[in-house]
């Protein structure tokens, strides 16, 4: 079972995001304010579940929790700032668009910077330990698929709707191929190749 909340003073948020080791598209990040009693059998970190169940908690969550938002950098911006930066700054405007500000705030990891002078804990594997961050992290992984999803029919040869521009096998052939696409991260390095900032790959 996840714990409901990292501690009981405050209303707190949940943060993580997913996208952060891909090749090609944005990163997304999540944050969500849950009632304290909320539970549900199924909810754990993104990772751990099938993609059906996914959905499935993607609709509990959003019509459950006080306050939700998805938020997303793309890969120019994190080219421009790097990844972890990318990464912090949509989890920052995720919080910003909550309906209700928190007044403390748990997120996935070990990195964060300061949101607004609210208090925070970073909290490694935080997403299997916490109910708010494993709901964000849920939030963040299927609209990012979603996204990828939508993408692939723009640029198939690189079977994004199986590999969701993570650097899979098929996804590192099809880039010696074709080359990168307007949606790969130029500073990127892929294993076994050169940079992708470099147009004959």
């Amino acid at each position: 079972m996840l714990k409901p909340f990292h501690q009981k003073r405050y209303p707190e948020a949940g943060c993580d995001e997913a996208g952060r080791g891909c090749l090609a598209g944005p990163v997304f990040a999540a944050a969500v304010i849950l009632h304290k009693d909320f539970s549900h059998p199924l909810l754990n970190d993104s990772k751990q579940l099938r993609e059906k169940d996914r959905y499935a908690l993607r609709e509990v969550i959003q019509q459950q929790a006080i306050a939700w938002m998805v938020a997303s950098l793309d890969a120019d911006e994190i080219d421009r700032i790097n990844i972890l930066n990318a990464s912090i700054a949509s989890m920052h405007i995720a919080l910003d668009g909550l309906s209700i500000q928190p007044s403390f705030i748990i997120i996935d990891g070990n990195r964060f910077k300061q949101f607004k002078n609210i208090p925070y804990e970073t909290i490694v594997k935080g997403d299997g330990k916490y109910a708010s961050i494993a709901a964000a992290s849920i939030l963040a992984k299927t609209y990012r698929d979603d996204f990828m999803l939508e993408q692939h029919d723009l640029y198939p040869q690189y079977n994004w709707k199986k590999n969701k521009g993570y650097g899979t096998l098929d996804h590192r052939k099809a880039l010696e191929l074709h080359g990168p696409s307007p949606l790969h991260r130029k500073t990127f390095k892929v294993k076994g190749m050169i940079d992708l900032n470099v147009k004959n790959i």
